[in-house]
C-alpha cells in the first residue's frame, strides 16, 4: 500500500493532566517524518494536519479517538503535522518513528490557527510554551 514501515526511533510522552496538548508537530525535508501512534494508557484526541501542497486534502485536518481500550493505531505519513490533547489525567502515548529526531529540521503548527479549525474537545488546553507559540499559517 505504499506506506513507509521503517521505524527506527521510539518514544514514550507521559502526560499528567487531562487538557494536556502537545503539538503541531513535524519535521521538514530531508528529515521527514512517518509516525505510528498509539495510546497505552488514558485518552487522546489524536489529530493529523496535511501540509502537503499538492495534496487534495492540503490544510484538512483528521482527529480520532484513541486510548488503551479500542487499541487503535495512527499512521502519521511523511508531510503531516501530529498532535494530540489528553482526556483523560495520566496518559501515555507511544510513537514509532521513522527518523531520529533532529531538532534544527523540527518545525510546528499553531494547535488553533483559525486556518485549520481544529475542534479540540477541551477548550483551554494545558499547553508548553514552544507549542502556543508557533507561528500561523500565512
Amino acid at each position: 500500500m505504499g506506506l513507509n514501515s521503517k521505524l527506527i526511533q521510539l518514544s514514550v510522552s507521559f502526560n499528567k493532566k487531562r487538557g494536556t496538548l502537545r503539538g503541531m508537530h513535524y519535521q521538514i525535508a530531508p528529515y521527514q517524518e512517518t509516525k505510528l501512534v498509539r495510546c497505552n494508557r488514558g485518552k487522546i484526541f489524536d489529530v493529523i494536519i496535511d501540509l502537503r501542497e499538492n495534496s487534495k486534502t492540503y490544510r484538512q485536518w483528521f482527529g480520532i479517538e484513541m486510548d488503551s481500550n479500542n487499541k487503535y493505531m495512527l499512521y502519521v505519513p511523511e508531510g503531516f503535522a501530529h498532535g494530540f490533547q489528553t482526556l483523560e489525567d495520566n496518559t501515555e502515548v507511544f510513537y514509532q518513528i521513522s527518523q531520529e529526531y533532529m531538532p534544527e529540521y523540527a518545525r510546528g503548527k499553531l494547535w488553533n490557527d483559525p486556518i485549520f479549525n481544529i475542534s479540540w474537545p477541551i477548550k483551554s488546553p494545558i499547553i508548553s510554551d514552544k507549542d502556543e507559540h508557533w507561528p500561523k499559517e500565512l
